[in-house]
């Protein structure tokens, strides 16, 4: 089992930034891909960023140039660096993980509200 806690969110003014952590405890050495994903109120839940184990990252277009995902201490924490924020970003920000092989884990933490508003 995996605990996952998010940190960092917060009200930010359009255009500013935040950087979100995630924290992963407990059976952590298969986790080869971790991943950020956000949902906004009636909206499904998007993976936003995604980073393995070999440091490879992948982003959904609407935060390419502005969002970097990075790690330290292995797959154990993992950031959101989030640039230019805009409204449209307001949303809850969850991380998750994925073991070789499987798809992303069926549980989530408790999440970290992001709002971008003036």
């Amino acid at each position: 089992q995996v605990q996952l806690v998010e940190s960092g969110g917060g009200l930010v003014q359009p255009g500013g930034s935040l950087r979100l952590s995630c924290a992963a405890s407990g059976s952590t050495r298969s986790i080869v891909v971790m991943g950020w994903f956000r949902q906004a109120p009636g909206k499904q839940r998007e993976l936003v960023a995604s980073i393995t184990s070999s440091g490879s990252t992948n982003y959904v277009d609407s935060v390419k140039g502005r969002f970097t995902i990075s790690r330290e201490n292995a797959m154990n924490i993992v950031y959101l660096q989030m640039n230019s924020l805009k409204p449209e970003d307001t949303a809850v920000y969850y991380c998750n993980y994925r073991r070789f092989g499987l798809g992303y884990a069926d549980q989530w933490g408790q999440g970290t509200q992001v709002t971008v508003s003036s």
